[in-house]
């Protein structure tokens, strides 16, 4: 198993999910009260916050952001440290616990590729020391 494959393959998957999460969320009818100011002055919906938290304020960007981070790395011959495995674990873990089974499923994936990667790295350093 190498490590910097399983990195890159995490990486796409991070990259592929928070595309797909802004495809999807992309088209509603609250830009036009959010950049009126909707969110700052109190006005906005119960919907509009909701939408709001699932993509701009959400994961999605930045999720797409750390897949390209971590798809540098690999590119570099690097894996991504443990702790960016076991946080978007825990991470993705605690939401499926509160919501229950939705879209935060996909993110198991990439977070135990990433653990698996950095896994196989430091052991495969260890047995070349």
């Amino acid at each position: 198993m190498n490590p910097v494959m399983l990195s890159k393959w995490a990486a796409r998957l991070m990259v592929a999910i928070s595309v797909l999460h802004i495809i999807v969320f992309l088209p509603h009818p609250y830009w036009s009260e959010w950049l009126s100011g909707g969110l700052r002055n109190g006005t906005a919906s119960d919907d509009s916050l909701a939408i709001f938290w699932a993509l701009p304020g959400g994961f999605a960007v930045i999720g797409f952001l750390l897949g390209m981070l971590v798809g540098r790395l690999a590119n570099e011959g690097k894996p991504a440290p443990a702790y960016v495995g076991w946080t978007l674990l825990a991470w993705a873990v605690g939401c499926v616990a509160l919501i229950g089974p939705s879209g935060f499923v996909l993110g198991i994936v990439p977070a135990v590729m990433l653990i698996a990667a950095s896994l196989v790295d430091g052991a495969s350093r260890r047995v070349n020391v």
